[in-house]
């Protein structure tokens, strides 16, 4: 096949012109899984189900098995033809996205109104999460071990919660102020009730006071809850609550063609990894895994991040269940990996930013990151030449639209992903994912034809 001596990217959609209904179709899958899984327990328990049904278990006597970690992690892999101590086909993302985590002692009454003071977690503009439809998402255990998932905000006809904003009437000072200092993270506080639960209780609530203290309005909170869910105050302390963006997922835009929604770094990629690992041909070569984490967004530590030695133990295992003698550093020497992750996609209204030549469009497929860190490649993790070159004659047969980029311009960008975690182990190891725009915003972009592509691409490298 003759190639052209200048290189072009493919446009995602025009390489997909007669897969327009297999696009909208897995876009609508995407958005209801996007939907439903806003925290790193929703999207590993989402995880499990569609594992279970497709035959894999607990048991690493058997050809699938998974092994979840906590609700918050969780290693997946199929056997494959070629012996073990080849290595694994292995695609790693990570289940957690930027939030507002409650503080351990949340709850607080101000004139009017009681709030649950917050923690953001992870890389988030403060802005823009003030004055939106928030949800209450997460799990509180009780002392004797008992279990409340919660999820309020979702549904219809149920109450979502809200951060107020300071009314530009009276916010020249704050128009005026550096946005680091404009937007307090103590100021980050989650409205949670209003009114007293007894008539005429409301008259020792607090007016005019400089300084917060408990009133009828943070007692009569303190009832409902433990009306409704038979909690109290002392649960919260110990509880994982997180307030996320209210609402479903949706189509953006008259062609429907853009994917809209919260917590797409890193969820398209692990609903991708999933779908190819579930579409990949029964007779792929190598042993496939996908391997899914938690604290990426912190810095992959703790015991459920990329940090931990989590991963290393299910290849131990998965060796000696199915390669007894072979050492399991040597699966992981031999691995490959594709660093699931997410590119910034070329903001059309903030492009000095990027650095054209090399930043991601949206719609031209998923995209290779060769290295990660920012300023002189610092913390980077870098693929070599031979495993990108090998990567791309695979996607460019199964003929996938790819693309390359950086994070930015050289001394304004850069960023972290799981792959250095990865290739301490000596496998070889790239960032290959979709590009987005509004990356870390409440309400993220990505392309339904990069989706596409993405899962089309896992395959291909799970198959070749």
């Amino acid at each position: 096949m003759k190639r052209e001596l200048a290189y072009h990217a493919p446009d995602a959609w025009e390489h997909y012109a007669t897969a327009r209904k297999d696009i909208q179709a897995l876009a609508g899958r995407y958005l209801d899984f996007l939907s439903c899984c806003k925290t790193e327990r929703e999207t590993i328990a989402y995880a499990q189900e569609r594992l279970a049904e497709a035959g894999f278990g607990e048991d690493f006597g058997a050809t699938h098995v998974m092994r979840p970690l906590r609700g918050k992690a969780l290693f997946a892999a199929r056997r494959g033809i070629r012996p073990l101590d080849d290595g694994l086909a292995l695609i790693a993302a990570h289940a957690d996205s930027p939030r507002l985590d409650f503080k351990q002692h949340p709850l607080v009454e101000q004139p009017g109104v009681v709030q649950a003071k917050t923690h953001y977690y992870g890389g988030i503009r403060k802005y823009q999460w003030l004055a939106r439809p928030l949800a209450l998402h997460g799990v509180i255990i009780r002392e004797n071990g008992e279990r409340v998932d919660v999820s309020i905000g979702e549904k219809p006809g149920e109450p979502v919660f809200c951060i107020a904003d300071l009314l530009p009437h009276l916010a020249q000072k704050q128009a005026g102020q550096k946005l680091s200092e404009a937007f307090e993270a103590e100021k980050l506080n989650v409205i949670l009730s209003h009114a007293p639960d007894t008539p005429g209780r409301g008259h020792s609530r607090q007016s005019r006071g400089d300084e917060a203290k408990d009133g009828d309005l943070k007692a009569a909170l303190l009832r409902l809850l433990h009306k409704k869910y038979a909690i109290s105050e002392e649960d919260l302390i110990t509880a994982e609550l997180q307030a996320v963006p209210a609402g479903a997922a949706r189509f953006v835009g008259f062609d429907r063609a853009l994917l809209g929604g919260y917590g797409q770094d890193d969820r398209i990629c692990v609903f991708a990894a999933l779908e190819a690992l579930l579409r990949a041909d029964a007779g792929a070569s190598r042993s496939l895994a996908v391997m899914f984490w938690d604290k990426e967004e912190i810095g992959s530590d703790g015991a459920t991040g990329a940090a931990s030695r989590f991963f290393q133990y299910c290849v131990e295992d998965l060796a000696a269940a199915w390669a007894p003698g072979v050492p399991a550093s040597h699966v992981l020497l031999n691995s490959r990996a594709l660093s699931a992750d997410v590119q910034a996609a070329l903001d059309p209204d903030f492009q000095d930013v990027h650095e054209k030549q090399n930043a991601a469009l949206i719609g031209h497929g998923p995209c290779f990151s060769k290295f990660t860190g920012s300023r002189g490649k610092y913390g980077a993790s870098e693929a070599d030449a031979e495993f990108f070159a090998e990567l791309r004659g695979i996607f460019n047969a199964r003929g996938i639209p790819w693309q390359a980029a950086e994070l930015g311009k050289v001394d304004l960008g850069g960023g972290g992903t799981v792959a250095l975690f990865l290739a301490a182990y000596g496998m070889q190891v790239i960032d290959l994912g979709p590009a987005l725009l509004s990356m870390h915003s409440p309400f993220e972009l990505a392309s339904a034809a990069d989706l596409y592509a993405t899962v089309e691409a896992y395959r291909a490298f799970f198959e070749s």
